[in-house]
């Protein structure tokens, strides 16, 4: 369960204050049209106030429906005629003139309002289309992999109605259990192209390859063959950030004596963890990593979180004709207890109204989670509260740990 409350509070209050103000800003409709009663019966009547009667039905076409616009406009118009010909003492001209003018400005609300709602919900079907034939390409993986237990969120950006290219994956292998999470370059149906060409390929790779570094050389010939046959610069310009996992089975476990040690596996430390906080080896599972160009994971253990930085940097899949250089793996304990969170840029470069990033070792640190399920949706609502609810880039999460049921 988690101890610091803080960023849930955030968020809370953030949604709360979201909803309270939606609620007020559907309010003004009616306080425009009471206004505009107030101030006739209040002033002479030579003198004509119909202003709050021409506004009432604009502010309803941004925050009311369709029927409440319509309303809004004839009570408005009607309450505009009463006064111009029944109370007020000007001209008869000047009375038609103001009428005219209200049912106009009437009518021009509606259509307005009905624009409104038709665009934002194309934009919805749209953005919901994209977030569906994301799942169907990205089936979610199960709960429970080997031992440890595996929680994924996607969710897609509000400002983007395209298919992204996020994704994940989560195989068991006699090299214990591996994991991909990355980011395709681009939108649209390229990306989802590569995402299943990459899916694909990782889970045979997952089960056949010996060590991640062998899994990381089939993804990226994978990438660059398809990107050989893209027309044009297309082929050159494909290529997808990601982090593999791969987390052994815990020490003295019958799976472990099997599972081979890739050669050439260093154990860095932890960016913002010390010697004191690292778990002895004998405490857990063996944690290793291949990053090549993705966001560094983030590791959670007894309140403290910190980065799993490599200590290689490598370029993304699909840019090894740029180059060739020793795939790296780095290793790290994977404690009982401990949680490892994957994410994609849209978390690590979510900004505030300042411009900030999302830092999630600042949001994170001094948290405990009881579960995988219950740390993405803290960061979820956490993120939210960070940008107030503005997303500009989808969001792919992939967090685990090991299953509390087993001894």
């Amino acid at each position: 369960m988690r101890q610091r409350e803080a960023g849930t509070e955030t968020a809370t209050g953030y949604d709360d204050s979201d909803g309270r103000l939606w609620r007020l800003a559907r309010q003004l409709p009616a306080v425009l049209f009471a206004l505009g009663i107030v101030l006739e019966l209040a002033t002479p009547r030579d003198v004509a106030i119909s202003a709050p009667f021409a506004a009432a039905p604009l502010a309803a076409a941004a925050v009311l429906s369709l029927w409440g616009t319509v309303l809004t406009s004839v009570l408005a118009s009607s309450a505009t005629i009463v006064f111009a010909f029944f109370h007020d003492t000007g001209s008869t001209v000047e009375a038609e003139a103001r009428s005219v003018t209200n049912l106009t400005v009437s009518a021009l609300a509606v259509g307005v309002n009905y624009v409104l709602r038709r665009s934002g919900s194309r934009l919805a079907s749209a953005r919901g289309v994209a977030e569906a034939v994301q799942l169907a390409v990205l089936p979610t993986p199960p709960s429970h992999v080997g031992d440890l237990t595996v929680a994924t969120r996607y969710r897609a950006a509000q400002a983007e109605t395209r298919v992204g290219g996020d994704f994940y994956a989560a195989e068991e292998t006699p090299y214990g259990v591996r994991l991909l999470l990355g980011d395709v370059r681009g939108k649209g149906l390229d990306s989802v192209a590569a995402v299943v060409l990459l899916v694909g390929v990782f889970r045979e790779a997952a089960e056949q390859e010996e060590t991640l570094s062998d899994v990381a050389a089939r993804l990226d010939r994978a990438l660059r063959r398809e990107g050989r046959r893209q027309p044009g610069t297309a082929g050159l310009e494909g290529f997808s950030t990601a982090v593999l996992v791969e987390i052994s089975a815990p020490s003295g476990s019958p799976a472990a004596s099997g599972s081979p040690v890739p050669s050439g596996s260093t154990a860095p430390a932890a960016s913002g963890s010390t010697d004191g906080d690292r778990p002895a080896r004998g405490e857990g599972s063996v944690l290793r990593l291949v990053n090549r160009g993705h966001p560094a994971p983030v590791l959670l253990h007894r309140g403290s979180a910190s980065l799993l930085e490599p200590t290689v940097p490598a370029l993304p899949l699909g840019m090894s004709d740029l180059g060739t250089w020793p795939e790296h793996i780095d290793e790290f304990p994977f404690p009982r207890g401990a949680q490892l969170l994957l994410y994609t840029d849209g978390l690590s470069e979510a900004r505030d109204s300042a411009g900030d990033f999302y830092d999630p070792i600042e949001r994170l640190s001094d948290s405990y989670f009881a579960h995988p399920e219950e740390l993405l949706e803290t960061v979820l609502i956490d993120v939210a509260a960070h940008t107030g609810g503005r997303s500009v880039d989808d969001l792919a999460l992939l967090a685990v740990a090991h299953d509390s049921s087993t001894p």
